[in-house]
């Protein structure tokens, strides 16, 4: 049976108008349609935030639960139930400082959820503190003269956890989107999708320069598995180890060919150079790297679960509560 994005809407959101949830909510009801899983076989499950009201808005099985708590849940609903496709959305508030640990032990754990992280690097629902993707020196109400804190990087964390699926994109950029959610649902094992978006009210602006198309074409690059790194308006540049970093060359200049570019590799269990690809772009004079940047096939915590228990079963003199009470001594009292 096939579906179309209509079939996965419900209600209507209740978000500032140019809110990017909007744009990621339109993104997340044509992936659901495109990947055609039914929506009673789907879950979204959220925290706390702005964006954590997404599951009023979806046509599915849906829980928004509370403080940090999302990726704890989703996972109780996976285990519980492994044929069922788990969305978790959270905001960089609910999901990295709150939920922080569990973030990092769903990594560890390779649950296969599909975590969303809506990374505006502001607490909006609350009216404006900083939050842990804040950079240093961000004025907030919660930090009036700048905060004195690094922030967290997403993939930074999401690697240093053994992460085996990091994929971004930007709220704005529907097809981009689309297809990292997309390869989220299709990657076995926790998927992390950072979505760039604005707080149009207290952060506006945070993305500005891949906000709009004009802005990721001079200032992001598209990574795709299998395809060089290269950029820019006509894709005159290119990306080329140097020394243990990266380097931005322009082709045609020095010598530099297409054959000198860097291919992507999503797929290497070393991830190196994939980390390195989505550290970028931190006033750094680099591109911001978009699309799925790592995703690496391992065993998934929910299957070994009940491979375990289907294992431990098979060896058990009982299967069910009448042979349990039968397994001992029996007396018959008269």
């Amino acid at each position: 049976m096939s579906y179309t994005a209509q079939d996965y809407k419900k209600g209507q959101p209740r978000w500032c108008p140019g809110c990017g949830d909007h744009f990621f909510l339109a993104a997340l009801h044509k992936a659901m349609a495109e990947v055609g899983v039914a929506p009673h076989e789907m879950a979204v499950i959220s925290g706390i935030g702005c964006s954590s009201r997404l599951p009023y808005y979806v046509n599915t099985y849906a829980m928004q639960t509370i403080h940090g708590r999302a990726a704890a849940i989703a996972t109780g609903a996976k285990v519980a139930n492994p044929a069922l496709t788990v969305w978790q959305v959270s905001g960089d508030g609910d999901g990295l400082a709150i939920g922080g640990n569990h973030f990092i032990h769903a990594m560890r754990r390779n649950i296969d959820i599909n975590m969303i992280l809506l990374n505006n690097r502001i607490y909006g629902l609350t009216k404006g503190q900083y939050s842990p993707t804040s950079p240093r020196g961000f004025v907030s109400k919660s930090s009036p003269y700048g905060t004195v804190e690094d922030p967290f990087r997403p993939a930074e964390l999401c690697f240093g956890a053994r992460g085996r699926f990091f994929a971004r994109a930007v709220a704005t950029d529907a097809p981009g989107t689309v297809d990292i959610l997309k390869a989220a649902y299709n990657h076995k094992g926790a998927a992390v999708c950072e979505i760039l978006q604005n707080c149009v009210i207290f952060n506006n602006g945070t993305h500005d320069a891949v906000y709009n198309k004009e802005g990721r074409k001079k200032n992001a690059i598209y990574v795709k598995h299998g395809m060089p790194l290269v950029f820019g308006e006509n894709d005159e540049f290119g990306l080329v180890q140097e020394g243990f970093g990266l380097k931005v060359v322009r082709i045609g200049e020095n010598g530099v060919t297409i054959d000198d570019i860097l291919v992507h590799d999503a797929h290497s269990e070393d991830n190196t150079l994939q980390l390195k690809l989505a550290m970028m772009g931190n006033d750094d004079g680099m591109p911001v790297a978009l699309g799925v940047i790592r995703d690496v096939e391992a065993p998934t915590y929910d299957a070994a679960v009940h491979e375990q228990i289907a294992e431990v079963s098979s060896k058990k003199k009982y299967h069910n509560f009448a042979e349990l009470l039968e397994t001992n001594d029996i007396w018959e009292v008269k």
